[in-house]
């Protein structure tokens, strides 16, 4: 019996040790790059990764030093080991992005610059380390304000240069909406810094990310996802790097996002599925997230989805987030014309504080202009979310549920909601809403504030810090409201203000209120 164990790990120990053989590791310095960011090693890293991919695959190992590389692209079975002390730093040379290849900006595909580290149809990728990817993004970000200025200016380009030239050369047949053609005036689209497109098994982990010139992790269409303990640092004031999202994966399926800190010039984390028809004809959902244990800092929003969600949002789970510093919370948004499904989301466990616009954000009517129009695969739909746990302070707005006549948001619930806000929380267009458990203290106007609801349930509901003559609910337009189990602990004038609206109420607890039911003729 004991010669046998020892037989079998002797067989696991020599088999464990071909394994690893065939996984070579690559000592990019010690092949003859410059560690100092004087001499480009763009040539010297792909070539490395072809060779190792040729054998298999293998691990390309940067000691400390800063290294200084145009595009690189990653094929199956290739690690970047980035250690500590090492920095990869991308050339601020536009022309080190070209040939273009085929990107996929604000959910359209286009031929534009390559992404500074990008793959297409690869397995088993991985990005890791304590080292630092620097995208050295502030040319990029200098060359959009000046074409956005010129545009302004002019409407338009008077004198393109060969970089514009050679982008609308490669996107003559190029289609989108209408109402997106304006874009196309820039005839200049920033590179993510990470995109891979249609690939499966990756994993970014432990490294430091900054100055992206444009969104900064952004799988398309991929599977498999893992994206743990990374920092990601865009500025969001001067030198400001605009448009410079944190992780955006589009498209993906099976996504698992945690422990990331992340401070960036636009969203921090969005999930997105593609823009209008371009999406819908893709017709891939990003579905089965997970986000948990990240902290965001400067961002437009903390969590959002949209508003390019044209092939639908699914199955995804927030939880143990603090958003400290972001313009929004947790923010949903699309439009007529859009099209696709968000449903199945959750979001608990969350912590906000100094948010300059709305803690929360659910918005189908994103594009103000748009009219009224027969449901179609043009219709945007938002549905079965659920949100607990979730207290903040210092917040501009506590929320705004914004649906459109045709498609109002519908199976929404709030369940214990502690805010503090500047204003409180609207809804407009909502179908089958939930709010249990709710405390909502404003500054100014209502702690909630209804209209064109069906199916509105509010339980327990209540304002800690009443506004003196301000009912703290206002109803209007709604119909199928049922008011129960209400505890108002604090002294108000007014609870409930409603008018045309059908109201249900029991078990409430108002003695602490002057006109606990107000009906507006």
């Amino acid at each position: 019996m004991k010669k046998t164990l020892i037989q079998n790990l002797c067989s696991v120990i020599i088999l464990f040790s071909s394994i690893t053989a065939n996984c070579k590791n690559y000592d990019i310095r010690a092949l003859g790059a410059d560690n100092t960011a004087k001499i480009k090693c763009t040539d010297l890293i792909n070539k490395t990764i072809n060779q190792a991919a040729k054998e298999g695959g293998g691990t390309l190992y940067f000691s400390s030093g800063t290294y200084l590389t145009g595009a690189i692209t990653l094929k199956s079975n290739i690690t970047i080991y980035l250690e500590a002390g090492a920095t990869l730093k991308f050339s601020s040379d536009f022309k080190d992005y070209l040939p273009f290849q085929n990107v996929r900006y604000e959910g359209v595909f286009m031929n534009t610059f390559a992404p500074l580290i990008n793959a297409y149809k690869a397995d088993n990728i991985t990005i890791k380390g304590e080292g630092t990817l620097d995208g050295n993004g502030f040319d990029w970000w200098k060359e959009e304000m000046r074409i956005f200025q010129e545009i302004k200016l002019k409407n338009g380009i008077e004198k393109p240069n060969d970089l514009q030239k050679m982008w609308t050369a490669a996107n003559k047949d190029l289609k989108v909406e209408p109402y997106y053609q304006g874009i196309f005036k820039k005839q200049f689209f920033r590179p993510p810094f990470i995109q891979f497109l249609e690939c499966n098994k990756i994993r970014i982990e432990g490294i430091r990310i900054q100055n992206s010139p444009f969104w900064t992790i952004n799988p398309e269409g991929c599977n498999d996802i893992v994206v743990h303990s990374v920092t990601i640092f865009n500025p969001a004031k001067d030198p400001h790097g605009p448009n410079t999202d944190g992780i955006n994966p589009s498209s993906c399926s099976n996504v698992r996002i945690s422990d990331c800190f992340i401070s960036v010039g636009d969203d921090c984390i969005t999930i997105k599925s593609g823009r209008d028809s371009n999406g819908r004809n893709y017709g891939k959902a990003c579905e089965n997230i997970t986000i948990t244990n990240c902290v965001m800092l400067a961002g437009h929003g903390g969590v959002v989805i949209g508003s390019e969600m044209s092939g639908g949002v699914k199955n995804v789970v927030i939880s143990n987030c603090v958003f400290d510093g972001t313009d929004a919370g947790i923010r949903m948004k699309a439009s007529r014309g859009r099209g696709g499904v968000v449903e199945n989301i959750r979001v608990s466990n969350v912590v906000m504080r100094n948010i300059s616009r709305n803690a929360f954000t659910f918005d189908l009517f994103y594009d103000r202009a748009s009219k009224p129009e027969p449901v179609s695969d043009r219709t945007p739909i938002f549905r079965n979310i659920h949100i607990s746990d979730v207290s903040g302070v210092g917040i501009n707005k506590a929320g705004e549920i914004k649906g459109i006549e045709e498609m109002p948001i519908s199976e929404l619930s709030f369940t214990n909601i502690n805010l503090e806000a500047q204003q409180g929380f609207s809804s407009d267009l909502a179908k089958n809403l939930t709010f249990n458990n709710v405390d909502i203290s404003t500054e100014k106007g209502s702690s909630f504030e209804f209209k064109n609801c069906d199916g509105l349930v509010l339980n327990a509901i209540w304002a800690k810090k009443p506004i003196v003559n301000q009912p703290v609910i206002k109803v209007s337009n709604s119909k199928n409201v049922l008011l129960n189990n209400c505890f108002q602990k604090e002294p108000v004038d007014v609870f409930l203000e409603f008018k045309n609206s059908e109201i249900i109420e029991g078990n409430n607890f108002l003695s602490k209120v002057k006109e606990p039911i107000r009906k507006i003729q």
